[in-house]
């Protein structure tokens, strides 16, 4: 559901012999930290139309309540990408070869276990990247990993995709399959996808993989119903990003005069996330040195979810020189699967 997530948990020194945890931003600098990730709250709430950046849902808190949205039964990608990789992951592996996994906003690695378990029947070694920027569950879902694949080699990236993208370290097995799953891409405007795909395509030798998932178009009404679960998980999700804010910016957003709205913009095929504001108040976000007034009515936004064409992002890999070698659907054509190798 989001591009990336912020969580400034210190990476503790591991002990495990096939596991390796690399910080990208250094926990010893936190002002640093603190200017890296808080100069896009400051661009996003001086803006006309208020926005903030989607990785600040992830506290540990706002990662436990993702994890949640992705089991409830209105929310049909996790399950339809997840159903997608169980009939086709040994076609995946068999495709690339055998290939080390980077995954990006890896999170509790469940779905990077079906491509592991196809790689093992398949004989091919393995070891896998995972790269997120919550310390915490990137090393706890890893030593989690280590325990179930006794021949698994883990070593984490704790950063932003963009850090991690730059800062890939040597390839150890033959090819790298580097996978973005979930349908995050989604959360990118069409400007900033046009930036990520240069920037793996960078990333990637020749020969090396991408794959992407990502949600497709479809009614009105089964997506609205995916963003406005029943339970109001999503609605707690969406108000978490300020209590995420306001103890890591010592902020003082009232979280109990906004409220959750989600709905989809046919015209840009995109579901668009706020939180609507009741009552004006004025917010201080003290570590950022802000101060910002937020009339009654008004609307921030903090997530888009664009929906795609498969043949239409097709061409746009291939453009940035990833080219599509497969791709695959589920029956209704929810949600699609394309492994790209790069030229």
């Amino acid at each position: 559901m989001s591009i990336a997530r912020t969580s400034p948990g210190t990476v503790q020194p591991d002990t495990h012999p096939r596991l390796c945890v690399e910080p990208l931003l250094d926990p010893r600098e936190p002002l640093a930290e603190v200017a890296a990730d808080g100069a896009d709250v400051v661009r996003g709430l001086n803006q006309a139309q208020k926005t903030l950046p989607p990785r600040y849902f992830y506290d540990d808190h706002g990662s436990k309540l993702f994890e949640q949205i992705c089991a409830l039964p209105e929310y049909y990608l996790t399950r339809t990408e997840t159903a997608i990789l169980e009939s086709q992951a040994l076609d995946i592996a068999r495709t690339t070869g055998e290939c080390e996994l980077a995954e990006l906003g890896s999170g509790s690695a469940t779905k990077i276990r079906l491509l592991l378990d196809a790689h093992r029947e398949l004989g091919q070694a393995l070891r896998f990247l995972p790269i997120d920027v919550n310390a915490g569950i990137l090393e706890s879902s890893a030593r989690e990993l280590l325990g179930l694949y006794p021949q698994l080699t883990v070593h984490g990236l704790v950063g932003t995709f963009e850090l991690a993208l730059e800062r890939l370290p040597a390839t150890v097995l033959p090819t790298r399959a580097l996978c973005f799953l979930g349908s995050t891409l989604g959360n990118l405007t069409p400007a900033e996808c046009d930036v990520f795909f240069t920037q793996v395509a960078a990333a990637l030798k020749p020969g090396e993989y991408f794959l992407l998932g990502v949600d497709l178009h479809k009614s009105t009404t089964l997506l609205e119903a995916a963003y406005n679960d029943s339970a109001g998980i999503t609605a707690e999700f969406n108000l978490n990003i300020l209590h995420h804010l306001n103890t890591r910016f010592e902020g003082n957003f009232d979280l109990g005069q906004f409220e959750h709205i989600a709905f989809y913009n046919e015209a840009l095929q995109q579901v668009e996330i706020y939180l609507e504001n009741h009552r004006a108040q004025t917010v201080a976000l003290r570590r950022l040195d802000l101060t910002v007034h937020i009339e009654a009515g008004e609307r921030i936004l903090t997530e888009i979810s664009r929906k795609f064409d498969l043949s239409r992002l097709g061409a746009e890999l291939a453009a940035k020189s990833l080219q599509p070698v497969k791709t695959w659907t589920d029956t209704n054509q929810w949600f699609g699967l394309i492994l790209c190798r790069r030229q």
